[in-house]
């Protein structure tokens, strides 16, 4: 064992981060055409300048035509055969158009200038796909094994399956998501949970693919297929997002087929009227052509799509999967906050906050109350009796040996510790816990014995816990109180700023929906500051109640986690997911689901999506007002068709790379920020 969790002796501690995933330029097919139109483009303008005969700048004009141009005339057909106008062919047809008159310069300007815009959408396409692919880099290709007998071998990280153990040595990146058997270590976590600073890893913590480990050695049992790791899905999910298109876009792409067919007749009407009252040829044709180019809505259908999926690709990065295009618009429209408290809002396990020794003289310290009872609850199954003893392990606490282990269900657990019999348990079910208890009865439940009268002061200690939506434990040492123990499921950690955030984003107060009892749904409220409380609601009632809001005209955003919150999940405007501890159901039915269940990560991604939105409106108001001055300069002046081409397509590059301004980790740390 000792030999497997040492690094070996001289090896390096490879840190550095692998190669990131990049699409280059001319990979791309649009990207290629281009390249070799602008060149033809280029040594046909040269030819001409140089006095070489003609044939040899047309036909080079020609080569520019047909490699720029056949891709979007392709499409443009295709389109047309079922019945559809796309924009491509439009500008095909326009470049035509100019070359018939003539201007077959003009016309190679068209076709280069849109070639080059085509292949720089393509490429912000697929680097928006690297941004989450490149997720895929992050895990190593290879892991070594260790067999049955200890032995090491060396396997391609894709072929570890469920139940194989894998050693990692320092420096080395995780290879499979799964938890630690063995070994101390510090992994960098930064890639899947944005969190800065590495984290301490010990026996029982769980640990992701692609993750840097540090320091230390660590021994891990694979827990999920390659194919099912954290990253594995947020890639998978990132990408079907990105197949989907939001309602702004769906508006958009209706309209442009009658928006295109209308330009179509517009055209005709400039080219045709003027010729009717003795216009010129060349020059109405010019201007008709110049009309079709500058009104072209390719601008204002690129408007909505990149910003979104933009957003879902830093989304995805920071570990909340968005599930659709539609949802990531839905999310910056939320005006109402519905919150599940427990594996929610509180961590669904609960802790000791409370440990209040019994006031006697033969009485114990805080410590060694909490001490007793662990020892005495070190064998048991029961969720409190392991957070009492993770409690005394937090406080380096040493456990005395316990012998004689019995566990009565309902009641608690028995041992002997140091000789003396230490019971621990419901106060309802041990004597001696409440004032008036009849000590006739003590012993004559499942063999428990009492010794004295009940304490007035342990009373007073459980009513105490208990009204302030705590679990009380009493803990008695041969029949006699020591104390009294409070536990709770206690808040996750950042979710009153969570909290905050989203009252600040939605300017009202989340609501709080649990079917825990109202006294510790009451406790948590005030200590979130949630001034709205529905508790012991059972799942159709919550589903009621976001229905509820949604009828006064609210958009709800529900956030849950189990079984029983899957129907208001489905009721909600948005339903969102706590990945970790979220039941199937409940990430089925969500619209997003929160990988790592950081509650700060739910106000960043409803601030992620309405600056998408708002990037959406700049969007369309950059294409509006470049189409409307080109249109008007064109038909109240007299636009050269080069400047018109540059306006419109310099337009559409600029939509482009706008809205790709969120693929920028400092669009999602700009999302934290807001509403702090």
């Amino acid at each position: 064992m000792s030999t497997t969790l040492t690094a070996r002796a001289g090896q390096a501690a490879p840190a550095a981060a692998p190669p990131t995933r990049r699409t280059r330029g001319l990979a791309l097919p649009e990207a290629r055409w281009a390249a070799a139109a602008a060149l033809a483009f280029l040594l046909a303008l040269l030819a001409r300048l140089l006095g070489a005969p003609e044939w040899t700048s047309g036909a080079l004009y020609a080569l520019a035509y047909a490699t720029g141009g056949w891709e979007p005339a392709w499409a443009g057909l295709r389109a047309l055969r079922e019945r559809t106008l796309d924009v491509d062919l439009l500008m095909i047809v326009a470049a035509l158009g100019a070359a018939a008159i003539g201007q077959v310069l003009d016309g190679a300007l068209l076709i280069v200038i849109f070639a080059t815009s085509g292949a720089l959408e393509a490429l912000a396409t697929a680097r928006t796909a690297d941004s989450v692919r490149g997720l895929l880099d992050l895990a190593p290709a290879t892991a070594t094994r260790l067999t049955a007998a200890g032995h090491e071998e060396t396997v391609p990280a894709a072929a570890l399956a469920v139940g194989d153990t894998v050693l990692v040595r320092p420096g080395e990146r995780i290879g499979a998501d799964g938890r630690v058997l063995d070994g101390l270590g510090e992994v960098d976590q930064s890639t899947i949970t944005g969190e800065p600073l590495p984290v301490a890893k010990g026996t029982g913590d769980e640990v992701f693919a692609g993750t840097l480990n540090g320091v230390g050695a660590l021994r891990i049992a694979v827990e999920r297929d390659s194919s099912d790791t954290v990253i594995a899905r947020i890639v998978a999910m990132v990408e079907e997002a990105g197949s989907t298109k939001a309602p702004t876009q769906l508006f958009i792409e209706k309209v442009e087929q009658r928006y295109a067919v209308g330009l179509v007749a517009a055209t005709l009407a400039l080219f045709a009227l003027p010729l009717a009252f003795g216009g010129g040829l060349t020059g109405t044709l010019l201007r008709a052509m110049t009309f079709m180019i500058v009104a072209s809505p390719c601008a204002v259908v690129l408007a909505t799509m990149p910003p979104l999926l933009s957003a879902i690709a830093t989304a995805g990065r920071h570990g909340v999967l968005v599930k659709s295009a539609v949802v990531m618009e839905r999310l910056g429209q939320v005006t109402a906050v519905a919150l599940d408290k427990t594996g929610t809002l509180t961590a669904g396990t609960p802790q000791v906050v409370e440990v209040r020794p019994a006031a006697r003289p033969d009485g114990v310290s805080a410590d060694e109350l909490l001490a007793l009872a662990a020892a005495a609850e070190v064998r048991s199954e029961h969720p409190l009796g392991r957070a009492i003893v993770a409690a005394a392990h937090g406080r380096a606490a040493a456990l005395p040996d316990s012998t004689d282990f019995a566990s009565t269900p309902g009641t608690g657990v028995r041992a002997t510790v140091g000789g003396r019999v230490i019971e621990v348990g419901n106060p309802a079910r041990l004597p001696g816990a409440a004032e008036g208890a009849d000590p006739a009865r003590a012993g004559t439940a499942a063999g428990w014995t009492a010794a004295g009268a009940p304490d007035p002061g342990t009373a007073r200690a459980v009513a105490e816990s208990e009204a302030a939506g705590r679990t009380a434990v009493l803990v008695l040492r041969d029949g006699r109180p020591l104390g009294v123990l409070g536990l709770a499921d206690r808040p996750r950690e950042h979710a009153a700023d969570a909290v905050r955030r989203l009252a600040a984003l939605t300017r009202r107060p989340p609501v709080l929906l649990t079917g825990d009892n109202p006294r510790a749904a009451a406790g948590l409220a005030a200590e979130l500051s949630l001034p709205e409380v529905r508790a012991g609601l059972l799942p159709q009632e919550k589903a009621a109640a976001v229905q509820e809001l949604e009828a006064d005209g609210q958009r709800v955003l529900m956030l849950g986690d189990g079984v029983n919150d899957a129907p208001s999940l489905a009721a909600a405007h948005c339903g969102v997911a706590m990945g970790r501890a979220g039941s199937d159901l409940a990430l089925e039915t969500a619209d997003a689901v929160v990988v790592r269940d950081e509650l700060l990560a739910v106000p960043a991604v409803v601030a992620l999506s309405r600056r998408a939105r708002r990037l959406v409106v700049q969007n369309l108001v950059i294409a509006g007002v470049f189409i409307a001055a080109l249109v008007v300069w064109d038909l109240a002046g007299a636009l050269p068709l080069p400047l018109g081409v540059a306006g419109h397509e310099g337009s559409t590059v600029i939509v482009g790379l706008n809205g790709l301004r969120l693929l920028r980790d400092s669009a999602w740390r700009r999302a934290l920020s807001e509403g702090s």
